[in-house]
């Protein structure tokens, strides 16, 4: 019998190393050739690494959430025969993200519902006994008062006769069963028996969640936002009734196949012909070198909630799409993320980000600007209200825009100018089809 080490990978992009992110395999389980020991996540991609050979587990180099560099060993396997070291070829990559840096909790609501922005949906990470860290028993699950808790007979016997409720219990074996050992350590720590349930019950629980993957990253890139960038945000409202009543009617007269229309692809264009006149807001800035870049490309992110977080799909050149394209190309980018499709400069690369909250907008935010970038346009919720015609009160379509600004670079004025230019154009739509 002999040993094979097998080492991180080199991810590409010049990445010296990368997060882990999950296991699928633990000390002693068995390996077959091309199957997937685990997964690593960069600063834009999470790439699954594969066994070369057929053996044994035998050490695991590292925990979830550690950053491992590149060649450095990862996974001892073994094997039949002579062993041997290789660095791991890495699969192609199964998901690729850019985190972004829009306000905590922002989501978004399907393409088809309303004014608001898709929702992309991803699997949820696997679990299990197999994606367990070396060394640890089985996951720490906190209790749940209101599920029937894993055990044993035995053990719920032995509980039955304590007077211990088992719903109190923190269970550490497979898929968080309670065992023997889990009782000696809720006694040991003080714990009384329970009287018989009553419907209501403390609950004192606290689960410790590591902070890995896409959280890490959005993490950091909300640090990098905040820390780096001096935001000054502008809140205007706009009478978007005439749009909706325009948007209605397109979406009345629209082909089979051409996409129905939100109210993102009016802002979008609104936007594209703002930046023609404002073109400071279009722009990257790289402090570190002193040096704003203002694109001619309007390349639009959209920030969009996954299960996982928030990403940034990109609609690129903006300004050579009219508003059906730009209808039916955020619902393909949704689409390609949610099936893990996406390619890389699908979803990086925006010069300019819209966020919104969809039905759940409120009256004003506070949107962080997705770095390096300058500005970030924040759409809230449409909310009928009674405004003042000069003669009485009339009810209209009313929508806030919140948006933030790289006060560095973006003087008040310029933000103030910029929005209201695009209230102008949302409040009269036909402008938006003029072109110049």
């Amino acid at each position: 019998m002999g040993e094979f080490i097998i080492k991180m990978p080199d991810v590409g992009e010049g990445v010296a190393e990368a997060e882990l992110v999950e296991w699928h395999c633990k000390v002693g389980d068995p390996i077959r050739e091309d199957m997937i020991l685990a997964a690593v996540m960069t600063d834009k991609a999470t790439v699954e690494i594969p066994s070369p050979v057929t053996g044994t587990v035998l050490w695991l180099g590292a925990e979830i959430g550690d950053t491992v560099a590149v060649k450095a060993p990862l996974v001892r396997i073994q094997v039949a025969g002579e062993g041997g070291e290789v660095e791991a070829v890495p699969m192609a990559e199964t998901v690729t993200i850019t985190p972004s840096s829009p306000q905590r909790g922002e989501g978004a609501r399907r393409a088809d519902e309303g004014d608001a922005l898709p929702s992309i949906r991803q699997p949820a990470p696997s679990s299990g006994p197999a994606g367990l860290p070396a060394g640890e028993k089985g996951s720490r699950t906190a209790p749940d008062t209101l599920a029937k808790p894993l055990a044993s007979p035995a053990v719920r016997l032995r509980a039955q006769d304590g007077g211990i409720d088992l719903r109190q219990v923190i269970g550490t074996g497979p898929a968080g069963r309670i065992t023997h050992d889990d009782l000696d350590q809720f006694l040991a720590r003080g714990a009384q028996p329970q009287p018989a349930p009553t419907g209501l019950a403390k609950k004192t629980a606290v689960e410790e969640i590591k902070v890995t993957g896409l959280r890490r990253r959005i993490s950091e890139k909300m640090v990098l936002a905040t820390s780096r960038i001096p935001h000054i945000t502008y809140v205007e409202e706009i009478d978007v009734t005439d749009l909706e009543d325009l948007r209605a009617t397109m979406n009345a007269t629209r082909k089979p196949d051409q996409t129905k229309l939100t109210i993102l692809p009016f802002l979008m264009r609104a936007m594209v012909k703002t930046i023609d006149e404002q073109p400071v807001v279009n722009a990257t800035f790289d402090d570190d070198a002193g040096i704003v870049s203002r694109h001619a490309a309007v390349h639009i992110g959209i920030a969009t909630q996954t299960p996982a977080g928030l990403t940034v799909p990109v609609v690129r050149h903006t300004e050579a799409r009219g508003i059906w394209d730009c209808a039916a190309e955020v619902v393909r980018l949704a689409e390609a993320a949610r099936t893990g499709s996406a390619l890389r400069e699908e979803l990086s690369g925006s010069t300019i980000t819209i966020t919104s909250l969809g039905a759940m907008g409120g009256i004003a935010t506070t949107p962080i600007i997705n770095h390096p970038e300058v500005a970030i346009v924040g759409v809230n919720k449409i909310m009928t209200r009674p405004v003042w015609d000069g003669s009485q009160f009339i009810p209209r379509k009313m929508m806030n825009l919140s948006s933030s600004f790289d006060h560095r670079v973006v003087d008040g004025w310029d933000a103030a100018t910029f929005v209201q230019r695009i209230k102008a154009l949302l409040e009269t739509p036909a402008l938006i089809f003029i072109e110049s």
